[in-house]
């Protein structure tokens, strides 16, 4: 059983920036695609990013050069580096495993292990 527990969210000011981070249990983590989603209260879940086992990365055109996904395989981590932030960023942030390792899904069902999220709140 794979388990992803993120860390890193919180309030910030609108302009402000934070690292959002995704660690992942078993020994398995570099064979896999990553991802990071959102959803906001009312609204379904949003792809952001995803990068694959050859760190090849894709982006949402509503994050694109504002977000930053990266990973580290020796600590079994993703990340999510996000700066300008805007208050319509609000929303709780997942990372999920992708169901394969050069996928560069943007759609929820391709990713099988989700974790339980982190809230991130931009004020104006």
């Amino acid at each position: 059983q794979v388990q992803l527990v993120e860390s890193g969210g919180g309030l910030v000011q609108a302009g402000g920036s934070l690292r959002l981070s995704c660690a992942a249990s078993g020994r398995t983590f570099s064979e896999y695609a990553m991802g990071w989603f959102r959803q906001a209260p009312g609204k379904e879940r949003e792809f952001l990013a995803v990068i694959n086992t050859i760190s090849r990365t894709d982006y949402a055109d509503s994050v694109k050069g504002r977000f930053t996904i990266s990973r580290d395989n020796a600590k079994n981590t993703v990340y999510l580096q996000m700066n300008s932030l805007k208050p319509e960023d609000t929303a709780v942030y997942y990372c999920a495993r992708g169901r394969v390792p050069y996928g560069l899904g943007s759609v929820a069902n391709e990713y099988d292990y989700w974790g339980q999220g982190t809230q991130v709140t931009v004020s104006s």
